[in-house]
């Protein structure tokens, strides 16, 4: 998309353009939260609102970065002194150790947020699909909110903002982010090397987002989302499915990691689901979410509307649970019961 006097590279985010177009150079907030499902951009705007601001081009306009200055290279380059960027759990960490990764403790969040800009009046610190692993470490943030430096601004990306402190998300302006269009997730993918032909089908099947794009287009590595479709139709029939895809018994992987692939279930079963009661109310001319998935679904054991509405509502309640710190396991064990067929009492 071209701006007044430069260029801001992103697809879909049309809520969060008009509302920065209406947001004049030096009257940012200090905290902003991009809500929204995986795979919609929330973490390609935030970069490309940094470069804006952190561009050294002079322009009249709050977005648009020219994209050749000594700013915008440092930043594409991941080098620039005033932009940080972690993903991730901010734990609290031993004498304020670092975990490794991109993952950020508390203590190490607490001096990012306390440096002025180095080459720019600004400095971003970007915190991605953020969790934080203590109240203490939430609070870490909400400290810097109360009294923020001049010129600092902060940017968190979440799919989960149930999950965040009341006391934290009061005072960040939270925009949204809607699902794509199918042939916006399409083009993302032809710009990563995607196969036209590949990128429409599996743009088709994405519900608008380009990370479950990349799950269908790596699903004969991964087995993931083939491996979902497959418990939700043993868990339809009452049977006890096997879930060690999700890998919740492994100790190397965080409580975070364990909600994300339990959250990941969640999204294919509720695109199976979705199919699988369209198919019987609406018969066999609708058009399928998963439509891949068509022959499968057909096979699935059948139930009255009463039935269908009651597993979509267990999906609902199963994503609720999931944005909480209900361990995963137990979110896990909830679904698999709720889809169970009922069994008449006595």
């Amino acid at each position: 998309m071209k701006g007044i006097d430069g260029s801001f590279d992103v697809v879909g985010a049309r809520g969060a353009l008009a509302f920065f177009k209406t947001v004049e150079p030096g009257k940012l907030a200090h905290g902003y939260i991009f809500t929204g499902p995986n795979g919609v951009g929330k973490k390609t705007f935030a970069r490309r609102l940094a470069q804006s601001l952190l561009c050294e081009t002079p322009k009249a306009t709050l977005l648009g970065y020219c994209g050749h200055c000594i700013g915008c290279k440092l930043l594409v380059a991941g080098t620039h002194p005033d932009f940080v960027a972690a993903e991730g759990t901010i734990k609290i960490g031993k004498d304020g150790a670092s975990s490794g990764g991109d993952e950020m403790t508390a203590r190490e969040l607490v001096r990012e947020l306390s440096l002025h800009g180095y080459r720019s009046a600004y400095r971003v610190v970007l915190l991605g699909d953020v969790e934080f692993a203590t109240h203490e470490a939430a609070n870490a943030l909400l400290k810097f909110l109360e009294e923020p430096p001049a010129g600092v601004i902060v940017v968190l990306t979440t799919s989960a903002i149930g999950k965040l402190l009341p006391t934290v998300r009061s005072r960040l302006v939270e925009i949204s982010f809607g699902p794509l269009t199918a042939a916006e997730v399409e083009s993302v993918l032809v710009v990563q090397g995607v196969l036209p032909e590949k990128a429409r089908l599996a743009a088709e099947v994405s519900l608008g987002s380009v990370t479950r794009a990349r799950a269908v287009l790596d699903d004969d590595e991964s087995g993931i989302r083939e491996a979902a479709f497959e418990w939700f139709g043993e868990a339809l029939s009452g049977r006890t499915p096997d879930h060690a895809f999700l890998r919740l018994d492994d100790r190397g992987r965080s409580a975070g990691e364990k909600r994300a692939a339990v959250r990941e279930l969640i999204e294919v079963v509720r695109i199976a689901a979705r199919d699988w009661a369209a198919l019987a109310l609406a018969g066999e001319d609708v058009v399928l979410l998963a439509a891949d998935k068509r022959a499968s679904i057909e096979r699935l054991p059948k139930r009255a509307p009463a039935g269908q509405l009651e597993v979509l509502a267990a999906l609902g309640e199963a994503e609720r649970l999931a944005n909480t710190n209900v361990s995963a396991g137990l979110v896990v064990d909830f679904l698999r019961m709720a889809l169970a067929p009922q069994r008449p009492p006595g």
